[in-house]
């Protein structure tokens, strides 16, 4: 079981994550509005093929950078597809990871991790990664599916995972069908 949950989901897929329905459910805009400015450096960790990382890159505008990063090439590929010949194309730089090393090392101001922390099997590592590029009064916004993915008890201990890093949490936005909680710095950073 535990291996179902920490399955990656597969590029043959990446419409299943980009589509009407979801924007619908899962509008990008409103949930990150509060969070992205115009001239912000934010990471989008786990993109897949650019949901949210297409919004935050008109949120940050012509002055802000997106960091697209993704595990797999072909949902990096897929994001530079829909933006090709965009004014976006240049605000969203594409990263691929490693299976333990997130590859980026820019400050950024804010991070999403939306449905996919629950995908990677050193949770504590991740954190650490994300800890280290995030600006001291950034924020990492943190949302995890419920349905066949998350308990409520393996979101609580994620969140714990997240504080053993130096990760301050807070309670996140309301969102249908997902846990959340907004991560930021502590003043005793690990």
């Amino acid at each position: 079981m535990a291996i179902e949950r920490t399955r990656v989901c597969p590029v043959e897929l990446a419409s299943s994550l980009d589509n009407k329905i979801r924007r619908w459910l899962q509008n990008p805009h409103a949930i990150l509005a509060p969070y992205i400015k115009g001239g912000m450096k934010v990471l989008d960790i786990g993109c897949g093929p650019g949901f949210f990382s297409i919004e935050m890159a008109k949120m940050v505008g012509a002055s802000g950078q997106v960091i697209s990063a993704d595990l797999q090439q072909g949902m990096l590929q897929e994001l530079a597809r829909k933006v090709k010949g965009t004014p976006l194309e240049s605000r969203i730089i594409p990263v691929q990871c490693e299976n333990d090393k997130i590859n980026v090392s820019d400050e950024v101001d804010f991070i999403l991790a939306f449905y996919m922390v629950h995908e990677v099997p050193d949770k504590t590592s991740l954190f650490k990664q994300l800890r280290v590029v995030l600006k001291k009064d950034g924020q990492l916004l943190l949302v995890e599916p419920k349905l066949f993915h998350v308990s409520k008890k393996d979101f609580e201990s994620t969140l714990e995972e997240a504080e053993s890093t130096g990760f301050k949490v807070t309670e996140g936005p309301r969102l249908l069908l997902s846990w959340s909680a907004v991560l930021g710095s502590t003043a005793a950073a690990a």
